[in-house]
């Protein structure tokens, strides 16, 4: 059943995945850093033992600093569907909450790379236009198990919003139209600037 696992008007977390999927992304970046930087150095110019055991003890702070953090941006994070908007929160240490009209909707992005794939989750990345025309990342949703029933189910509010985007990015941003009478208000405004600078001649 379409929706199912995303109702209307009742928030939604990622999957648990998530506290994984970050924990293991550090641990890859962390042990990257250690053997392109620390390794050479510690090789080609012997160290006192002491700066091994400050390297080893801050790594493991940081470690478990960064463990318990990912718990709680967790935590703080949802996100909700409804009838025209989406809404989301997260932030530990700031708090970040947006709101995403539907008819701003014009891309639809589902990412997954190595790590997520063997999780079994994936990202949500929504793109919107502003009234400038330019398309800019607005949210992701990380760490979904049902991406794509959720980007269905995101498609079909935005075709249900009236614009002219389905969510692949084919749709244009909605821009008021002038009416005729603007148009000949600019065209008398034009016609005066154009007397005034003959009279200069």
């Amino acid at each position: 059943m379409p929706g199912e696992h995303f109702p209307l008007n009742i928030p939604f977390k990622p999957s648990p995945s998530l506290v994984t999927w970050f924990r293991i992304n550090f641990l890859l970046v962390i042990c990257l850093l250690i053997f392109l930087f620390y390794v050479p150095m510690a090789v080609f110019n012997p160290v006192p033992p002491f700066i091994h055991l400050s390297v080893l003890g801050g790594t493991i702070v940081l470690v478990i600093l960064f463990f318990v953090w990912v718990s709680l941006y967790y935590a703080s994070m949802w996100y909700e569907l409804r009838d025209d908007e989406m809404s989301w929160k997260r932030g530990v240490w700031f708090r970040k909450t947006g709101i995403v009209p539907y008819n701003r909707i014009t891309n639809l992005d589902i990412r997954q790379g190595p790590v997520m794939r063997a999780l079994g989750i994936s990202t949500l990345s929504i793109q919107t236009a502003g009234y400038s025309g330019q398309a800019v990342p607005e949210i992701r949703i990380e760490a979904i198990e049902q991406a794509e029933e959720l980007r269905e189910l995101i498609r079909t509010r935005v075709r249900e919003s009236g614009r002219s985007g389905d969510g692949t990015g084919s749709g244009a941003p909605v821009l008021p139209s002038r009416t005729a009478s603007t148009d000949m208000q600019i065209l008398d405004e034009v016609r005066k600037i154009r007397t005034l600078l003959e009279g200069k001649h």
